[in-house]
């Protein structure tokens, strides 16, 4: 086996399809499996089996699998260690950010560190914080920036903490919610699929918020799955909604409510960096996380 074996059957681990993972080796699907039967003619067994429209690993396969994750991470320590042999601050930082960080945030922050370390390359992965934290867990990332609170054992630091509001055109008598129509933010089915933790423990403790306050249940008339597109339906007077204050640009003219709950306590959504001590080793990840711990978000 060679690197491109172990990238391929960690691409079928992660996308259990062999379309997707094709797309993402950048191979047709025809010549991926022609090297996973190569694979298979070399081992004498099966790796896969087809499951509904996917794949699933056999017993063999699944073996197989954990070790092409490890030479994967055992030679990217290799390279990194090599690199920063040398003085000067180079070679390649892995982060994975969550979505929206990853939209609203994560490009300043690179570009800024780049000035800094033009020598540097960052490969970027972002998706659900479910997502990040697993390929955290795999050593495919160096750096995970992730919303919602994970039990994570190693190094983390909070870099973002922002209060959860309600969002109208105009100014509301909070008494008169329940005959109100809502704009509601329902998570992606994807990241439900996942078991995507930001989202239940949000919306569970908007749902707190709201039970301490109404014996009547919300007057739900749309049901969408973006932040943005639930503060633009209500720009437009459609209704109020309940989002994370980040989305509101200082420029936009909506009236607003941080969530507290009775005892005082505000609802809020905190972002993490979470990496491993081991890493720290390596100059261009020490670097980076210094910086981010620096670094003033918009």
């Amino acid at each position: 086996m060679d690197e491109k074996d172990w990238l391929l059957l960690q691409a079928l681990s992660r996308e259990k399809s062999l379309t997707r993972a094709a797309e993402r080796m950048y191979m047709t699907q025809p010549a991926l499996t022609y090297r996973l039967q190569q694979l298979e003619k070399r081992f004498g067994v099966s790796l896969i089996v087809k499951h509904g429209k996917g794949i699933r690993f056999t017993p063999e396969g699944e073996y197989l699998a954990a070790y092409a994750a490890k030479m994967l991470a055992e030679l990217r320590d290799t390279r990194d260690h090599i690199v920063n042999m040398q003085q000067e601050v180079q070679g390649t930082l892995r982060i994975g950010a969550s979505i929206y960080f990853g939209q609203y945030e994560l490009p300043l922050i690179i570009k800024k560190f780049l000035e800094l370390y033009p020598k540097v390359q960052i490969h970027v992965d972002t998706g659900f914080s479910s997502e990040i934290y697993d390929m955290l867990l795999q050593e495919e990332i160096q750096v995970g920036i992730i919303r919602g609170d994970f039990q994570w054992l190693d190094q983390k630091h909070l870099i973002q903490e922002e209060n959860i509001c309600l969002v109208s055109t105009e100014e509301l008598n909070l008494d008169e919610l329940p005959s109100l129509p809502r704009i509601n933010y329902r998570a992606p089915k994807l990241a439900v699929k996942l078991g995507d933790q930001m989202s239940f423990s949000l919306k569970h403790a908007i749902d707190q918020w709201w039970h301490e306050r109404y014996t009547e249940p919300p007057s739900i008339t749309m049901q969408v799955d973006s932040y943005e597109t639930c503060k633009e339906m209500a720009k437009f007077g459609l209704g109020y909604t309940i989002i994370p204050r980040v989305f509101i640009r200082p420029n936009e003219e909506l009236y607003t409510v941080d969530l507290t709950m009775l005892d005082g306590q505000p609802i809020t959504r905190r972002t993490w960096m979470l990496y491993r001590e081991a890493t720290m080793k390596f100059t261009v990840v020490h670097r980076f996380v210094a910086f981010l711990k620096q670094y003033e978000l918009r």
